[in-house]
């Protein structure tokens, strides 16, 4: 299990050197295609996580801003986390195009794009930087327990081996992103209450996220792809769902919720397990 407890690396300098893989190195011509042709669910996990990913650049560069007078974290957030979470789209949607070349990617990618655009503003960001720090926890919580429930479904070596490093990535980032909000939070404090309440506010918020815009782009574009597959979009959604849902790593992502509360060691980890039981339960009856 990944240590969610460690100090996050010093950034070093420059996109090149942020990144622990690259996707040139990928062999795109070693995907096995009867592993992944009929794999309904994949399909549209993936796709949707490609335009995510891929139009990242423009949450990224708002958070950036927002950090601006903080320049080792806005450094860090330009030349580390924009480049991988960059690649990561170009790394995914080099995937779906070399596994599904019918699908029209690009066309797809911009009717998301024209829709999903305007959604990405400043006033999305809390205002007190510390809180931003713990919401992005939530964030790459979500992202890491997605990309971990990917690789759990994934039945095909290329896209195993993918999942894996951008999982890594995710948690790297969610490690960032904790160390930030224990230095801001050290020099301006705020309360557990209202880091909770970011929290939950944050956590509401993937419930309702840019995965369902993402989805509809992919279903409105599929064209004859899994001709005898969902028939509504109501379907695959639902489908999608409780898949997700049963695999989500709930241990994991109780314990990186928890993290920013700053609790006593012994309150969290006696907090822990019933958390994780309530989470399941809620997953169960949905």
């Amino acid at each position: 299990m990944d240590s969610l407890v460690s100090p996050a690396p010093a950034a070093t300098q420059g996109p090149a050197a942020a990144m622990r893989w690259r996707v040139e190195e990928i062999d795109w011509n070693a995907i096995d295609h009867a592993r992944i042709a009929d794999d309904e669910l994949l399909f549209y996990l993936l796709t949707s996580a490609s335009f995510i990913e891929s139009g990242s650049d423009l949450y990224t560069r708002n958070l950036i801003g927002h950090y601006a007078r903080w320049p080792d974290v806005a450094q860090w957030l330009a030349a580390h986390w924009e480049q991988e979470e960059l690649q990561h789209g170009r790394a995914f949607a080099s995937y779906v195009q070399a596994a599904w070349p019918q699908f029209p990617w690009q066309q797809a990618f911009e009717g998301f794009m024209a829709e999903y655009g305007p959604m990405c503003t400043v006033e999305e960001l809390d205002p007190e930087p510390s809180l931003e720090m713990a919401a992005r926890c939530v964030v790459e919580m979500g992202t890491t327990t997605y990309y971990h429930t990917l690789r759990e479904l994934s039945r095909e070596p290329v896209l195993t081996g993918l999942l894996s490093q951008v999982r890594a990535d995710e948690v790297s980032h969610y490690k960032h992103f904790l160390a930030y909000f224990r230095q801001l939070s050290a020099q301006q404090p705020v309360s557990r209450v209202r880091v909770a309440r970011v929290l939950y506010q944050r956590l509401l918020e993937l419930r309702e996220s840019d995965s369902d815009v993402a989805l509809r782009h992919v279903w409105a574009n599929k064209g004859p792809l899994f001709a005898n597959g969902a028939q509504s979009f109501g379907e695959i959604s639902q489908r999608i769902y409780q898949t997700v849902s049963r695999q989500l790593p709930a241990d994991l992502a109780v314990r990186m919720l928890l993290k920013p509360l700053q609790l006593p060691t012994r309150l969290e980890q006696w907090i822990s397990p019933t958390l994780v039981r309530v989470a399941r339960r809620i997953v169960a009856a949905e």
